[in-house]
């Protein structure tokens, strides 16, 4: 996957290819246009994205400019701008399932389970996951210049990060088996394996007490070369984990949070 398989990553490259399909209504639009797709940084290109929306209402790039501000604010650890920025883009347009994704995986890693509201999240959540999938399916190329090779393997990438929301939902639910179902679903239908997402699989074989099964995974995590040192700190902390719960020492759902309640970043 390489996360945003990088999902995110593809999912924003596949959005701004998409650029080319409309046409600017004029000179001014196409310039703040440039400026957006030119920005350097993240706050630059939440900058140009707001000043886009904001000056010209009509423009056809309004969901494509929301979702690169949505995109920026996660490269920023800002989840709850991001949400806000991934609603806005689902607001723009209904179909969009690069910011269905984002929803899916930022509203199931920020729900905990005492919130009040949390079966009401994680519906939530399920349902930009779902509809996602089902969107993808038959979802075009935005881009000719997007090889049939390369669209499949990035179809496949985000169905991926669609089912490891579903994943970190269960997980939520503490519904252990279905995560672990969901997530292992996302290692084999993303076009390399997520190493992140290893670690879940891990945890949820964990809570649902089978050790053997989450040592074998995270041995594979902590053999990885160019893996994120935070990554492997979840995988040597699940591992020492399943190493107690074979011992007696642990109980499977007992101790602290799961990784999916954390956000294990990437680099």
């Amino acid at each position: 996957m390489q996360k945003i398989l990088m999902s995110g990553l593809l999912a924003f490259a596949v959005t701004v290819a998409a650029w080319a399909q409309p046409q600017p209504k004029s000179k001014g639009e196409l310039e703040a246009l440039q400026a957006l797709f030119n920005a350097q940084d993240p706050d630059a290109r939440i900058k140009a994205a707001d000043e886009l929306v904001n000056k010209y209402a009509d423009t056809d790039f309004k969901d494509t400019a929301l979702f690169m501000a949505a995109f920026s604010y996660q490269q920023k650890n800002d989840a709850e701008n991001a949400i806000i920025y991934a609603e806005r883009t689902l607001e723009a347009n209904p179909k969009h399932y690069q910011s269905m994704l984002m929803l899916a995986e930022l509203m199931a890693q920020r729900t905990r389970e005492h919130d009040l509201d949390r079966e009401e999240k994680l519906t939530r959540a399920e349902k930009h996951a779902n509809t996602a999938r089902e969107l993808i399916k038959t979802a075009e190329k935005p881009n000719p210049s997007v090889t049939d090779e390369q669209w499949e393997a990035g179809k496949k990438d985000m169905d991926a990060q669609a089912l490891q929301a579903l994943g970190l939902v269960a997980m939520v639910r503490k519904k252990y088996d279905e995560a672990a179902t969901q997530f292992k679903a996302a290692l084999d239908t993303a076009s390399q394996p997520d190493p992140a997402t290893m670690v879940r699989l891990g945890a949820a074989y964990n809570q649902s007490g089978k050790p053997d099964e989450a040592i074998a995974v995270l041995d594979k995590v902590m053999a990885m070369t160019e893996v994120h040192p935070s990554i492997k700190q979840f995988a040597q902390a699940e591992k020492a984990r399943a190493a107690q719960i074979k011992s007696g020492d642990a109980k499977p759902a007992s101790g602290a949070p799961a990784p999916p309640q954390v956000e294990i970043k990437k680099p």
